[in-house]
């Protein structure tokens, strides 16, 4: 079986903050149920966090998607980066506001580190939105190289992360 037909799990990132953030999110939830070779098989809440970076920007809005995929990792880095053109992203600012942002969370069990991308996510064990969401999806997930979610949970605490009924 090649790469290319291989079915993998992967945890996709969603965050907005810019154009009406849920109304972004939950449209792009739908575009990923849509996404060729792709199986959209969970979804997370969705949760208010504090901008990363500049903090002269809205609160975002983030969830996660469990996706299975058939999709070589820059196919589906591709296929992401079409949504977030068709929510009309704009990169003017590092951590910067925007209408849609979607990562590539973890792909699989694949640890890669290209110029275009790192997976798992160099941040997601940093970031209260990404791992709580996550682990509302899998509270068994085991982020390579085998660190269990519950021990990055209690390193990452709730902090200001409010889970929102939509």
């Amino acid at each position: 079986m090649t790469q290319e037909t291989k079915h993998r799990k992967c945890y996709i990132g969603l965050g907005s903050n810019l154009d009406d953030p849920i109304a972004q999110v939950t449209r792009a939830f739908a575009e990923l149920a849509q996404l060729p070779n792709c199986t959209l098989l969970a979804q997370s809440s969705i949760y208010r966090s504090d901008p990363v970076g500049p903090q002269d920007q809205p609160d975002f809005i983030n969830a996660v998607a469990l996706l299975e995929t058939t999709l070589a990792p820059e196919q589906l880095l591709d296929a992401l980066q079409a949504i977030e053109q068709q929510h009309r992203r704009i990169r003017k600012q590092h951590w910067g506001p925007r209408t849609l942002d979607l990562d590539i969370i973890l792909f699989g069990e694949a640890v890669i580190d290209t110029e275009r991308l790192q997976v798992p996510h160099p941040f997601a064990t940093q970031r209260n939105f990404v791992l709580w969401p996550m682990a509302e999806i899998n509270s068994e997930l085991i982020f390579p190289p085998q660190r269990p979610i519950s021990d990055l949970l209690v390193a990452c605490p709730v902090g200001t992360l409010e889970k929102i009924s939509v």
